[in-house]
């Protein structure tokens, strides 16, 4: 074995390049920015291939006090860290000054304020499943460890300790580089998640917070957490389609004869409620999961991956969901897809477009945004434009057009339903020919946005709407 590492210290260069020292905003530790740079060699030690990280390591410093000598201490922690370059001791001794004399800024150990701070994340809010009536501490991780390897009740209590350290940015590298933490929950997730809905949604929310720097993406690729998530979604759809085959059948049963008997009603009610506790916790399981996928899918090998393994169909069955949170989410992931023919493709064999549908509009403003914004990207194919306006979308994003947050996507798409002979006719029986009229003669001074004079212009090649815009113009003209 030994005779092997010259050869692989040919083909693998590491270098690691020390950068700024700041202080941590809430205990008493420091913060090392560093970078770090490997390369591939070739067998003639020329680079073939590069790659760059910016990575923290957070020194914390338990022993600092008022009586502390802070010359001794600076010199014993760079004699440690190899990060920090002998030439910055003045700067790590005046950033250990400050922290000797700083007043105690450590966050409350209180659950409500914990839960306040925690509500900042995008995730946070609904996630009561992963809720604990207790505060974690990152120098009780190995204690938490050991709650892993036990009974059910004491993986979900250590997961969700787990979880509040990761929800911290400042815990991140420090659980990173303790691989034992990291692989229990990769382990425990890959055994126990059809155990508990809970327990899944804490151990990927835990693989969420690595997700977001793409520094530890190499981590979750390790684990294979990406394919196990998706496997994990697939199974919840598969739940969530068993679960209304079997309240469609009750309610049936419910109503049969007309009549609605006394037993079969209060089975149906009883059912109807279990329905609904168990869509709201797998409503935020799948929310983690597909943030989760989101943020690998930013590199393109990995989108394609997940491609091949059916996210697509996965997405789009999800848009029946009602929980706005995990609808925005969806639609984004579905957005990010839709520049992609083949993805394109794949949502319009599932019928992406009668799914949309209800959400234009839908009473929740970022929701609508990033569906319209969804619907100009499949506004470029004619087939979809089609679909549009069969299922009666053209007149609900006409009304759309006096919304100023959404009026330019509307045009945009408007215009490109507009180049199809066949739909052109449909415009003459909505509002939109006054409507565009009225905001070309009251744009200011010579500015009309180009969408919005493509679009009547298309309009006005076809006779009727020609002869349509003719008659509103001078009735316009009439009136000023």
């Amino acid at each position: 074995m030994d005779s092997m590492l010259p050869e692989e210290a040919r083909f693998l260069k590491r270098k690691v390049k020390g950068g700024s020292i700041d202080v941590h905003p809430t205990e008493k530790a420091l913060i090392v920015n560093y970078e770090l740079e490997a390369t591939i060699l070739g067998e003639m030690g020329d680079p073939m291939l590069g790659e760059r990280k910016e990575c923290q390591k957070v020194i914390r410093i338990r022993t600092l006090n008022e009586s502390t000598n802070v010359g001794n201490l600076a010199r014993e922690i760079i004699d440690k860290c190899r990060l920090i370059h002998p030439t910055k001791l003045p700067e790590v001794e005046q950033l250990l000054y400050y922290l000797q004399n700083r007043k105690d800024t450590a966050a409350p150990t209180t659950g409500a304020k914990k839960k306040s701070e925690l509500s900042e994340r995008p995730l946070d809010g609904d996630l009561d499943a992963t809720e604990i009536n207790e505060t974690a501490n990152i120098n009780e991780i190995e204690d938490y460890l050991e709650l892993l390897y036990e009974d059910l009740p004491e993986k979900l209590r250590g997961s969700a300790l787990v979880l509040q350290l990761a929800r911290n940015p400042d815990n991140l590298q420090e659980l990173f580089e303790n691989e034992t933490v990291v692989g229990a929950l990769a382990r425990v997730l890959r055994e126990d998640w059809k155990r508990s809905m809970e327990l899944s949604t804490s151990i990927v929310y835990v693989f969420f917070c690595f997700s977001s720097f793409s520094q530890f993406h190499g981590v979750i690729s390790h684990f294979k957490i990406g394919a196990l998530t998706m496997q994990i979604v697939e199974h919840e759809i598969k739940k969530y389609e068993l679960w209304k085959e079997e309240l469609a059948r009750k309610k049936k049963a419910c109503e049969a004869d007309g009549k609605e008997k006394s037993a079969e009603k209060k089975d149906y009610d009883r059912t109807k409620k279990k329905f609904d506790g168990l869509v709201k916790k797998q409503d935020q399981l799948l929310r983690v999961c597909f943030y989760l996928l989101l943020n690998l899918a930013e590199a393109l090998e990995v989108e394609k991956k997940m491609r091949n393994k059916s996210i697509v169909k996965m997405l789009v069955s999800c848009l029946e969901r009602e929980h706005h949170e995990l609808l925005i989410l969806v639609v984004s992931f579905l957005k990010k897809l839709s520049v992609f023919i083949e993805n394109k493709t794949e949502m319009a064999e599932h019928n992406v477009i009668e799914k949309l549908t209800k959400l234009v509009p839908v009473d929740h403003e970022d929701l609508l945004n990033i569906t319209l914004r969804l619907l100009l990207n499949l506004s470029f194919d004619t087939e979809e434009r089609s679909k549009m306006v069969k299922y009666g979308m053209l007149p609900k994003l006409v009304a759309l057009l006096s919304n100023d947050n959404h009026q330019l996507i509307v045009l945009s798409i408007l215009y490109h339903i507009s180049m199809d002979d066949k739909c052109k006719t449909m415009f003459t029986y909505t509002d939109c020919i006054p409507i565009i009229l009225k905001m070309i003669l009251e744009a200011p001074g010579d500015r009309v946005d180009l969408e919005l004079m493509s679009l009547s212009i298309n309009l006005a090649t076809h006779k009727r709407n020609a002869q349509s815009i003719s008659t509103h113009a001078h009735e316009e003209s009439f009136q000023v």
